[in-house]
């Protein structure tokens, strides 16, 4: 088996073997490092299992660099860390590559926790723990066996069978440890992998004990999926073990297809994992991804059947705006910034396409760059995302109206710089110009002179803003103190 190791891998595993062989301790380079080396794929970190102190053949191993990198160790879990700079010469940036350490353990559990009992144990107490068997091999780094591939399940056979199974009874590897459920879909999401069937039917059966693991650990498994290249197949996997009933029963609520009287609607989930596919190769943006994710998350609530119409789901846009913050804290997603930015996106992807069925008027076109603002380029690329339809005229048209309309939006934008909107009249003017304290009538005179700048009635521009600010105020009986 092929082994891709690198110059600079080549450099640190050596660096490593040295310090080992000074200790006089076994170790081993083992899991995900090894498993991504046969696959040809990147690697920003790598896990030493020695047979014996993981934190001091840490500290041995930062002494043969320099300058010496920091160590960082936990000793209650007997593992420590390192960070190696490693020049990035495309772009001249640093880079850090982590090297974490750990002695060789043998685990148990409870049932009620996933923090294990650890004791002292040997390589293959440490293969014996591991979660699949494509992440139990280990690399040789000691002098009899430097560079031997250790593989005790056949995990290499499993690469090459793109096969995620557990090494041990399945069932006791996930109650033992019941994040692995979801790392076993993560890993066959990012490496497009199968789950065998007797390790996915053993997901099912035990998915009622993710219930122990933390939400930040279960959001992290999350975001590790949306970042993949075709995230629809974690969340597909996740709705078919039974886990996002219990994790994220918002988003079951969009599956099934119902059809009445001959007038049907589609399955809302499948869709919403097409339009995140879809949006993927235009973006590594995490929270466009989300937005993508819930941009119908509100249609569930909204359905409703019309007679002689159909399924309707009016303003589902508005109700998942609404949703949109009691998920992220659910998930324990960051609620800042990040969520208002999610919860914007949901709330406006129906906008582009009401313009498209109208006139397009320049005042439409200054409403939504103006409600936009600096995200009307993800807000077009999400858009876009959403058309899902087989019939290929009809994605046609609706991706030449996005085309008129941004070309519409570029030459309103240049003329009326609305993308970003600063008023041209503040509050604090129009009470200075006035003579006012806080009060309602500052507001409609700063809401009126907006208005007339999204229906083309002034330009977006200080002095015209003024003079209407003036007419406003005498019409509501104000006189200006100052001129």
């Amino acid at each position: 088996m092929q082994i891709n190791i690198t110059s600079f891998d080549s450099f640190i595993l050596k660096k490593i073997a040295a310090a080992a062989e000074e200790l006089g301790v076994e170790t081993y380079a083992v899991g995900g490092f090894v498993r991504d080396k046969i696959l040809n794929r990147p690697t920003k970190d790598l896990d030493i299992v020695c047979v014996g102190d993981g934190i001091k053949l840490a500290e041995a191993v930062a002494e043969k660099f320099n300058p010496k990198p920091q160590v960082s160790f936990f000793k209650n879990f007997g593992t420590a860390q390192i960070k190696i700079k490693k020049e990035k010469r495309e772009t001249r940036n640093e880079e850090f590559f982590e090297i974490e350490f750990v002695g060789a353990r043998k685990e148990s559990y409870r049932s009620d926790s996933r923090k294990p009992d650890i004791e002292i144990g040997t390589l293959s107490d440490d293969q014996n723990r591991r979660d699949f068997t494509i992440n139990a091999l280990a690399i040789g780094l000691n002098k009899n066996n430097y560079g031997e591939l250790i593989d005790p399940f056949n995990g290499v056979n499993d690469i090459e069978l793109q096969t995620i199974q557990t090494p041990l009874d399945p069932d006791i590897t996930f109650s033992d440890d019941p994040l692995r459920m979801m790392r076993a879909i993560r890993f066959a999401t990012q490496l497009n992998f199968n789950i065998k069937q007797e390790t996915f039917d053993s997901i099912i059966k035990n998915a009622n004990r993710i219930n122990i693991i933390s939400q930040e650990r279960i959001t992290d498994e999350f975001n590790k999926i949306m970042m993949s290249e075709k995230p629809s197949i974690g969340w597909d996997l996740l709705s078919k073990s039974g886990l996002l009933q219990i994790i994220f029963p918002q988003m079951m609520a969009l599956h099934g297809a119902e059809h009445k009287d001959g007038l049907g609607h589609k399955d809302n989930f499948y869709h919403t994992l097409q339009v995140l596919d879809n949006i993927c190769p235009n973006t590594q943006n995490l929270w466009l991804r989300w937005a993508a994710l819930l941009h119908d998350i509100g249609k569930p609530p909204t359905k409703r059947f019309e007679e002689g119409h159909g399924f309707t789901f009016h303003g589902h846009e508005v109700v998942g705006g609404r949703m949109t913050p009691k998920i992220f804290a659910n998930l324990k997603l960051p609620m800042n910034d990040k969520m208002r930015y999610v919860q914007k996106l949901v709330e406006l992807h129906l906008r582009p396409i009401s313009v498209t069925k109208e006139n397009i008027t320049d005042s439409a076109i200054r409403r939504l760059l103006f409600d936009a603002g600096e995200d009307i380029d993800d807000l077009m690329t999400l858009c876009k995302a959403d058309i899902t339809s087989k019939n290929k005229q009809k994605v046609r048209r609706f991706l030449n109206n996005f085309d008129f309309v941004q070309e519409r939006m570029r030459i309103v934008e240049a003329a009326d710089n609305l993308r970003k909107w600063q008023p041209p009249i503040t509050g604090e003017l129009i009470m200075q110009t006035f003579g006012l304290k806080p009060e309602k009538r500052v507001g409609i005179i700063k809401d009126t002179i907006r208005e007339a700048i999204l229906d083309g009635i002034i330009k977006n521009d200080y002095e015209t803003a003024y003079q209407f600010m003036l007419e406003k105020g005498k019409e509501i009986g104000l006189m200006p103190i100052i001129s």
